[in-house]
């Protein structure tokens, strides 16, 4: 059948329409049924494309069929029989529907991979999630553990070390003390030799008794400056005690500081709230601190202390042996200072006895009973300038024994 007068603004004569369809190939049955028709100067239209048509239907007409009397349109057989020649077949229908159940079964086979790999991969992510928060967790016990055992041993040092500074200052009061308290010896001894200038002509005699009473003050000035130095290394001492201390507290605070964020980290769970991930904090700095070098400074801190506390006894056993040799030594001068007065005192009792003999032997020759009389008079003042130096002398010294017993306790 012939579909003549048809024009050629018909659909299926328009700009072949995008499809999921291949194009149709030319088939033997086509070329064979059928007798191509073409048009002179085109080529064969078996092989339909929409721009051949296209060029077909803008083709300009001749001269002829513009002044045709009728004024019909031509005929449009040449291009329907193409359009119906290139149309798709069965087979190419039911290989379209076979590619597409192919390409949907192929779609739903990668996409239930693609599911179980999923689920595979998030089963590996939350076993290995698992994994390294139970890791977590065990090196936070860990690391807590050894936070613990830090934080008991710098509590413990930093009590031995205030305990040792406290005796240190004890033991520099004690020096102090016993300087202010020789003070007073030291002038004692001083009026003594001031007072025993006083002394007339031949009675100034650079006997024992001012040779002791010299040492004794050269011993009181030479003690002095020894505990004064003494005290002095207790100060520095103590200003290194100090540093110690601080350097102790300070590590033991920032143990406690630690030990309450790891706490608090051990504690977390998936299901705690207020938990927030923050953006870059696995990129922290870890040339900070390592292990070794954290347990390295608190060794070091710890080490210092000991150091100092060592050196804190042995002051104070310095300080000691230094008080009791100070106070064995100047006790023996003080006694060699008092046999030498007593000696003194009783060689010119002696010498001021013979005297008064010989005196009354010289006035008893001569029958002077007045003037003897007189000279007895006289006797008391003389006695009394004999005596009173030494008297001055002897009672101030009393109160150095009192010193000396508080010294030696």
């Amino acid at each position: 059948m012939e579909f003549l007068g048809t024009t050629q603004v018909a659909s299926y004569c328009g700009t072949r329409k995008s499809c999921l369809f291949p194009d149709p190939a030319p088939t033997s049955t086509t070329k064979d049924t059928y007798q191509s028709y073409y048009l002179p100067g085109y080529r064969y239209l078996s092989s339909w494309r929409p721009s051949l048509l296209h060029r077909v239907v803008s083709v300009p007409p001749s001269s002829a069929e513009l002044f045709r009397p009728t004024g019909r349109p031509p005929t449009v057989l040449p291009t329907l029989r193409s359009a119906l020649h290139s149309r798709y077949s069965t087979r190419d229908w039911h290989h379209a529907n076979m590619v597409q159940l192919k390409g949907s079964e192929a779609s739903r086979y990668w996409a239930g991979r693609l599911n179980t790999d999923s689920l595979r991969l998030m089963q590996d992510k939350d076993q290995l999630t698992h994994q390294m928060q139970e890791d977590s967790s065990r090196n936070l016990g860990e690391r807590i553990s050894n936070i613990d055992f830090w934080r008991s041993e710098l509590a413990y040092e930093l009590e031995c070390l205030l305990k040792e500074t406290q005796a240190l200052e004890t033991a520099k009061k004690r020096l102090e003390c016993a300087i202010s308290e020789m003070q007073a010896p030291l002038k004692t001894a001083l009026e003594c030799l001031y007072y025993r200038e006083k002394r007339k002509e031949i009675d100034l005699v650079h006997d024992d008794v001012e040779k002791n009473l010299m040492k004794e003050v050269d011993i009181y000035k030479d003690c002095q400056e020894i505990l004064a130095k003494l005290a002095q290394r207790i100060s520095h001492q103590l200003g290194i005690n100090r540093d110690a201390q601080h350097a102790l507290e300070q590590d033991l605070s920032d143990k406690n500081s630690a030990h309450f964020i790891d706490m608090k980290c051990f504690n977390l769970r998936n299901t705690s709230d207020s938990i927030n991930f923050y953006h870059g904090v696995e990129k922290a700095d870890g040339t900070v601190s390592v292990p070794a070098t954290w347990a390295k400074f608190s060794e070091d801190n710890i080490r210092c202390s000991q150091h100092a506390r060592a050196n804190s006894v042995k002051l104070r056993e310095d300080t000691e042996v230094a008080l009791e040799s100070t106070s064995e030594e100047l006790w023996n001068q003080f006694v060699s200072t008092n046999l030498a007065f007593n000696s003194r005192i009783a060689e010119v009792a002696d010498a001021k006895n013979k005297l008064q003999a010989q005196l009354a032997k010289v006035m008893h020759l001569h029958h002077l009973q007045p003037e003897k009389s007189s000279l007895k008079d006289e006797q008391p003042e003389k006695t009394e300038f004999y005596k009173k130096p030494y008297n001055i002398c002897l009672i101030p010294r009393i109160s150095v024994l009192m010193f000396f017993c508080t010294l030696h306790v």
